[in-house]
């Protein structure tokens, strides 16, 4: 699969939302200073990289499809053919999950907390959310969201929206939208 990947980097090397290849990666550091006993200042510095981001500078989407391995961007095997190769999917669903997995579900973090408790990582980088409204029964949280996530049919996007959800999902709708995916070849008409 490396040299098919390396082979075509036009496939995946591209954002996924508009299929630009003008992209950057934004990487946050962990930084260790060491000090000197005698002068005060540093001896030696240690970096480390906490995060790296690769993001679209056209329309500054992140690429979730994409990571940074040994200063080199690669693409996500699971989830890359899935999100350039796919089209957008909109989901109607409720999420049901223990009331203490959410942070907070009243204020201007609620919607992050609430989308987060729903599911987790997917729901903060790979997936589009918007908690539609929340409603508490007992010790738990039913959480009404649309989400927009990128899948290649309809059964694959059933499926990621299953293993994603931290809790009871409840589709109620699931449409595809109107668009080719970025693997048809040619740039998206702007």
């Amino acid at each position: 699969m490396a040299e098919e990947l390396n082979g075509d980097r036009s496939s995946w090397l591209r954002c996924y939302r508009c299929w630009a290849r003008d992209l950057e990666v934004q990487l946050h550091y962990d930084a260790i200073l060491r000090i000197d006993p005698d002068s005060g200042e540093p001896s030696e510095r240690l970096d480390e990289v906490q995060e790296a981001v690769v993001q679209c500078l056209r329309c500054l989407h992140d690429q979730p499809h994409l990571t940074i391995q040994e200063d080199k961007v690669v693409p996500i095997e699971d989830r890359w053919e899935r999100m350039v190769a796919g089209t957008p999917w909109v989901a109607s669903c409720t999420v049901t999950v223990d009331a203490d997995a959410v942070e907070t579900c009243s204020g201007p973090e609620a919607a992050d907390s609430l989308a987060y408790a729903a599911f987790g990582d997917h729901g903060t980088r790979e997936f589009f959310t918007h908690v539609r409204f929340h409603k508490h029964e007992d010790d738990q949280i039913v959480v009404h969201l649309l989400v927009e996530l990128y899948a290649r049919n309809i059964e694959e996007a059933t499926t990621v929206l299953e293993e994603a959800a931290r809790g009871g999902l409840a589709i109620t709708s699931l449409a595809e939208e109107s668009r080719p995916p970025a693997s048809t070849g040619g740039e998206h008409p702007h």
